[in-house]
């Protein structure tokens, strides 16, 4: 089903500087934004942060980030398949310009907010790695920007890595009401990237680009919302509500995930609820052995992208 209100395929959400823009409008989308900078080689693009705090994330390349004057060099990676990366938080009512050092792909995840925190940098090492679920069902969780790993006023990011053949956000689950202690209202953004082949050492991998995935977004009789997409890379989903999940990967492609999440609770945390149809799925994981191959990625796991400048 191609719903082009919640799935906005590759090249569609493209608008001025970025390859894509997904921002508030104040009527059906109010929170999460995502912007992504294609650079070339010491090419530099300029902004102003406004109401919305936000990572400067490196998907493909690295960078120097200058925040009101105060410089951060970002190692960044080859891609996201590669190695965790290195981030830097930049505050609401910022000027900001990043600079490709030899060129790349650079996500800026943001929320609007309200406090102005001061910019930080996250070196790759101190990003806490989560291997989640068991089974099939095991995927890896960068908390580069997680509500309990790092401070922020209302945003919430994390990258997830699901190996080939496996299924993530599953069972299926929302964030769609303030229910303490149970749920917190969050939009969510997800932006995709899928490998070129997990046997590329073997050179039996398809076309580049071929790799895909699925998608799946549900509500509530109250709710509506129905989305099942083949997501591919630079792909995005937009949840303003409902059961989300699960995302699945097809065998020999490993697929990426990029969350954006923020609301106007009172307290930044990530609470949810699994659909009670499928929340027993979680009781079969204790008798699974997690996917022995994660983590795919650490901050040690090489190909972090170095400049002279680093």
């Amino acid at each position: 089903m191609d719903d082009r209100t919640h799935y906005r395929p590759a090249g569609s959400a493209a608008r001025g500087p970025y390859a894509i823009e997904v921002a508030p409008d104040d009527e059906t989308w109010r929170w999460t934004s995502l912007r992504v900078l294609e650079l070339g080689a010491e090419e530099s693009q300029g902004f102003a942060t406004g109401d919305e705090e936000m990572f400067v994330l490196p998907l493909a390349g690295s960078c120097t980030v200058v925040c009101d004057g105060e410089e951060f060099t970002l190692r960044g990676r080859r891609d996201v398949f590669s190695a965790v990366t290195d981030s830097v938080y930049v505050p609401r009512d910022a000027e900001v310009v990043v600079t490709a050092h030899d060129g790349g792909r650079f996500a800026l995840p943001a929320a609007r907010c309200t406090r102005q925190l001061p910019a930080r940098y996250r070196p790759a090492e101190d990003v806490p790695v989560e291997v989640r679920g068991a089974g099939n069902s095991t995927r890896q969780v960068n908390n580069f920007g997680s509500a309990d790993t790092f401070e922020a006023d209302r945003l919430i990011a994390v990258e997830v890595i699901t190996p080939a053949g496996n299924w993530s956000s599953y069972p299926p689950h929302k964030h769609d009401e303030d229910l303490p202690g149970q749920e917190a209202a969050l939009e969510e953004i997800y932006y995709f990237e899928v490998s070129e082949g997990t046997d590329a050492a073997a050179g039996s991998t398809g076309r580049p680009g071929a790799g895909f995935g699925f998608h799946r977004v549900y509500g509530t009789p109250e709710r509506p919302i129905d989305v099942l997409e083949e997501v591919r890379t630079g792909d995005v989903v937009l949840i303003p509500h409902g059961w989300h999940g699960p995302s699945v990967a097809a065998p020999g492609y490993h697929l990426y995930y990029l969350n954006v999440m923020a609301g106007p609770g009172s307290t930044r945390e990530w609470l949810i609820r699994d659909d009670p149809d499928h929340a027993w799925v979680r009781r079969e994981w204790e008798q699974q052995q997690p996917d022995s191959r994660l983590p795919l990625t650490s901050a040690d796991s090489g190909d972090h992208q170095r400049s002279a400048r680093s």
